[in-house]
């Protein structure tokens, strides 16, 4: 049985407000889950304090048993030191100009150099 450390959605339409919990892989994302072990409340402002409550003791242990951590919880677990922070390739620029466009201004500036 493969099992994930995960959210599961609660709260109201337009207020999200999510459980950590740990489920089984198969298991539908608000269903069946094994046992909670925080909250994520992304309605509160970044540096609240609870804003992200965990129970480390026993993340701790599921990790320990080979639970695998979504990529939100992964973060999550990174910023409270149970696991190593996940490194994440960084998002591309929307605004920036594309290829061809680098490459025209690229041979522009060196004709004129």
């Amino acid at each position: 049985m493969a099992v994930k450390i995960r959210l599961a959605r609660a709260g109201a339409k337009k207020r999200p407000f999510y459980h950590i919990v740990i489920a089984d892989a198969n298991s539908p994302r608000d269903g069946k889950f094994i046992e909670r072990v925080g909250t994520y409340n992304p309605m509160l402002p970044a540096d609240h304090a609870e804003r992200v409550t965990l129970v480390t003791e026993r993340l701790t242990h599921w990790i320990a048993n080979g639970a695998q951590a979504t990529d939100r919880v992964a973060r999550f677990l990174g910023k409270a030191g149970l696991i190593k922070m996940p490194v994440y390739a960084p998002q591309p620029i929307q605004s920036a100009p594309k290829k061809k466009a680098q490459e025209r201004a690229a041979e522009r500036a060196k004709a004129a150099a």
